[in-house]
């Protein structure tokens, strides 16, 4: 007794080749079933909103004071160069939030008008964001290093 089966009239024929079509590359036959992009733009936003930023921290009064005193006393030493560290809040261009940066180097001008530190590579660095600021010469700011 044989089972038989909706296809055996076809299934032991030869494979069908085109006597009118050229014959597809194994690349090109591959590349029909590859993945394609359905929403343009959908894997830079997953990896946008999966990118982390830090919140500002909110200063205290007495850390603010602290800050604006060092910063007359570093406006004090522009002429000799002063070697400083700051740790400042950079805002994120594209999202809530930010990161903190860290930059060591001369101050070159202090701005307060404008409110703003000038490093001596160009970056201008906002009072308002300033976290620390630490002394890299002999010389130390005064009320303390660290914030």
């Amino acid at each position: 007794m044989e089972i038989s089966h909706e296809y055996d009239d076809i299934i032991n024929l030869p494979h069908h080749v085109s006597a009118d079509r050229p014959h597809m590359p194994m690349i090109d036959r591959a590349a029909q079933f590859s993945p394609f992009a359905a929403l343009t733009g959908y894997d830079a936003a997953i990896v946008e909103t999966a990118r982390l930023t830090d919140t500002k921290r909110e200063l205290s009064e007495e850390q603010k004071e602290m800050i604006s005193k060092q910063l007359l006393e570093l406006q004090s030493r522009l002429k000799t160069d002063p070697m400083v560290t700051v740790t400042y809040f950079v805002p994120d261009s594209r999202k809530a939030g930010g990161a903190y940066r860290s930059i060591a180097g001369a101050a070159k001008k202090i701005d307060e008008y404008l409110g703003i530190l000038e490093m001596s590579n160009g970056i201008t660095i906002p009072f308002d964001n300033i976290l620390r600021i630490s002394s890299s010469d002999d010389r130390r700011l005064p009320y303390g290093e660290n914030l």
